[in-house]
């Protein structure tokens, strides 16, 4: 699973509850001019020409410059397409293009500042529209648009212009300055003609019922019970091997696996390794496993989770974690190895950094288990058990009042039995030096909810997150979103970014920007290596365990493919069933 987990709920913050802007998208507030089909009387599960796919998580919505959850990544790209994509053996191939740019086919100038695209000819959305050259520019202009609140700038705004050439076929970019990940660009496109004026973006409709231009268009979606992908007869390619893809939403990743048994699904998407020996022996269900770049980890809060979007981290510290040694403490808590053993089978290794797999992979040393460094680190930084109970209080600690107890909310997805299975040892461990955790997990739909929301994550109103998330094939978005300072997201950026630890580190910042502007593949190496080595001293992220990506098939769908770049669904058009 390559995850970038995140949510919105009733926030504990100790015994003080938060109500953190909690607005989720329900049936009432997503628009009403909805795509159907005529809807199935149950899941067709043994029909030929409909593959039934469970799904443990609701998208929240669609839209490529917003969404945040992998689930509604699966979703997407069942008809979403970019310029390029990426393979198994992690190199870039053409999409929408023709071919991908180089110095060799001269689509890259010998400066690196233009970059040309050439799109396929007769390229056609959904709907029958021409998709040309203007798509991609207006994907450009809505990202750019300070009102739009996309989720990420990155790359684009080290965009001067966005044009067309002779034709509506010749896309040309040109930087101000050499960008490293270029051929990252433009993974998704967006129709002009099937969106809206780009301060309006948060409430298109296009949100949760897109046109896109792959192999399936989206036909229906019936919250919290299913999604309906049927065949796109305007797809480039060949048709896809089957009508229908049947999305089956789920509660719980243990529903799945019985109506998988039960030959009710014919896919079952996000297993974890200890969810492997079930089906082992299996003669009809296929096990997928590949590894990946994702890692589970916790995601600590720097700053004060009682002020809304803060956007002065430093000057309004969070009065527990803003202390670097209770962050450290915590970590020195954690038996992550404990973890891998009992939850995990030992099926997987400890994570220790961002970048576990591909060309920028760090060197970081795992952690160490060391109760009595953590209780140590605790006493200097003035927690104390005082009063006898268990849970340390501030007696001299530097940024709480004294008094407060050392109480953390600790956040995850509902109905993820290995989530909670975690968190209940997370518990027992940090108990043993004096931390006491409360667990509030919520809907993934809750977690995963946009600014435009209100949603806890972004606005920083939280203590600790769990959740899985991973880097694509140059990994320099996901570092620069997660840890550069100017991804910290806020009012004044209308929540662009990922930072939602509210991270700032000088040094980071200075490696991130050599990362992403040098044309020397070791210079940008060495320079995620600073990256991850100040997350490891730092801690705005504790990494927990490496995570596979393993998805579970009946024996009878062919096509399928694991991709450690990619979501399930990225080769969909082979997809088949006998």
């Amino acid at each position: 699973m390559r995850l970038m987990i995140h949510w919105c709920v009733p926030v504990l913050m100790g015994s003080l509850l938060l109500l953190a802007g909690c607005n989720p998208i329900t049936p009432e507030t997503m628009p009403s001019a909805v795509p159907t089909v005529a809807p199935e009387a149950e899941t067709p599960a043994t029909d030929p020409n409909v593959i039934v796919l469970g799904l443990s998580q609701e998208p929240v919505m669609l839209n490529a410059l917003l969404r945040t959850q992998t689930a509604a990544d699966v979703i997407a790209h069942f008809y979403e397409e970019g310029l390029l994509g990426v393979d198994p053996d992690g190199n870039f191939v053409p999409e929408l293009a023709v071919e991908v740019p180089s110095l060799e086919n001269g689509l890259v100038s010998e400066d690196g500042l233009t970059v040309t695209y050439v799109l396929r000819d007769g390229l056609t959305w959904a709907d029958g529209a021409p998709l040309t050259c203007d798509d991609v520019v207006f994907t450009w202009e809505v990202i750019t648009d300070p009102a739009s609140g996309a989720l990420t700038t990155a790359g684009y705004d080290q965009m001067t212009a966005v044009t067309c050439g002779e034709d509506a076929r010749t896309v040309v970019v040109q930087y101000a300055n050499f960008y490293a990940p270029f051929l990252t660009a433009f993974n998704a496109v967006l129709p002009r003609h099937a969106t809206g004026p780009a301060e309006a973006m948060a409430e298109w409709d296009y949100n949760w019922f897109p046109t896109g231009s792959g192999p399936f268009k989206l036909a229906e979606w019936i919250r919290g019970e299913h999604i309906i992908l049927v065949k796109n007869e305007n797809y480039r390619g060949d048709a896809p091997g089957v009508d229908q893809i049947f999305v089956r939403l789920l509660e719980s990743r243990e529903e799945g696996k019985a109506l998988l048994a039960a030959g009710e699904l014919d896919i079952l998407w996000d297993l974890s390794e200890a969810d492997v020996p079930q089906f082992a022996d299996s003669a009809d269900v296929v096990i997928y496993a590949e590894t990946s770049s994702a890692s589970e980890r916790l995601v600590l809060n720097l700053a004060d989770p009682a002020l809304d979007a803060t956007d002065e981290p430093l000057a309004h510290p969070h009065p527990l974690l803003g202390d670097v040694r209770v962050r450290q403490a915590i970590q020195a808590g954690i038996d992550k190895q404990r973890l891998v053993d009992e939850l995990l089978f030992g099926a997987t290794t400890v994570a220790t950094s961002e970048l576990n797999l591909g060309w920028a992979q760090c060197d970081v040393a795992p952690s160490a288990y060391d109760p009595a460094l953590a209780v140590a680190l605790l006493e200097e930084a003035g927690f104390t058990d005082a009063d006898g109970d268990g849970v340390r209080e501030c007696t001299a600690c530097a940024l709480a009042a004294p008094g407060t107890p050392l109480l953390l909310t600790l956040q995850s997805t509902t109905g993820n039995q290995l989530r909670a299975d975690a968190e209940a040892m997370l518990t027992a461990m940090m108990a043993e030096i004096g931390v006491a955790l409360e667990i509030a997990n919520v809907p993934s739909t809750a977690l995963f909810g946009t600014w435009a929301d209100g949603a806890f994550r972004t606005r920083g109103n939280f203590d600790i997150l769990m959740y899985t998330s991973s880097d694509g094939i140059d990994p320099h978005l996901q570092m620069f979103d997660y840890f550069h300072s100017r991804m910290i997201p806020t009012e004044a950026n209308n929540g662009t970014g990922l930072n939602f630890s509210r991270w700032v580190n000088a040094d980071v910042d200075a490696a991130l920007d050599v990362a992403g502007s040098d044309a020397d593949q070791e210079a940008r190496r060495a320079a995620y290596q600073t990256v991850c080595e100040q997350v490891a001293a730092d801690l705005p992220h504790i990494y927990l365990y490496d995570r596979a990506d393993i998805f579970l098939a009946r024996a009878n769908i062919s096509g399928l493919a694991s991709n450690p770049w990619a979501e399930l669904s990225w080769n969909s058009a082979g997809w088949d069933k006998q």
